[in-house]
């Protein structure tokens, strides 16, 4: 996959996994990674599906529908991805917390949902539910963060409280945080992150 690799000026710091919004590039979360946790090494991917020219993660249907099929195998290709680069960048694959903005958020999800211990955390901005009628790895121990806008378009707020309780059933420490400016993620949702990543990790 298409990624950047900052190496980090702590090593026993958890690696920021970064994955961007529809028609991002690696390049557009490197500064929220310097807000959350500066001393970090952080592994910034691309997503490999093209969407009118606009990088994605996987596929969709519709507006809010997605592809579950291509779902999967985006999953399950970024998640072996994270092995290689454990390996070849010397990480802890142990130690990986996701930050995803929309549809990243959603593929960091996923990887919660499908794989155990993907992920030591996750900080996830303004995601939907990756999947339904799905029994949850056991995520006993594992501290998520979820951005979302009461008043989002595309994430209503329904859509958030479903997440929090699937994630919670699983045993997940989750906490999400409110805002009223839609499906934008803020200066002040991001504090809000690095504020809960200091407390948590």
């Amino acid at each position: 996959m298409k990624h950047i690799f900052e190496q980090g000026i702590r090593p026993d710091a958890p690696t920021l996994v970064l994955f961007h919004g529809t028609g991002g590039t690696e390049q557009d979360l490197l500064p929220l990674a310097k807000r959350i946790s500066p001393e970090s090494s952080v592994l910034s991917l691309r997503g490999n599906v093209l969407e009118n020219g606009m990088p994605r993660f996987f596929r969709r249907l519709a507006e809010g529908v997605f592809d579950e099929e291509d779902l999967i195998f985006r999953t399950k290709e970024v998640y072996d991805f994270l092995d290689e680069a454990a390996v070849q960048y010397g990480l802890d694959r142990r130690n990986l917390v996701a930050v995803g903005y929309s549809n990243g958020a959603n593929l960091a999800g996923s990887l919660l949902f499908h794989h155990p211990q993907a992920l030591r955390a996750a900080i996830l901005h303004h995601p939907m539910v990756p999947r339904r009628g799905l029994a949850l790895p056991d995520l006993s121990g594992t501290p998520i963060f979820i951005g979302a806008g009461s008043n989002d378009p595309i994430c209503s707020a329904e859509e958030t409280e479903e997440l929090q309780w699937m994630l919670t059933e699983a045993g997940a420490a989750v906490d999400v945080h409110w805002e009223r400016f839609g499906h934008q993620l803020t200066a002040s949702e991001v504090a809000a992150a690095a504020d809960w990543f200091r407390d948590q990790l």
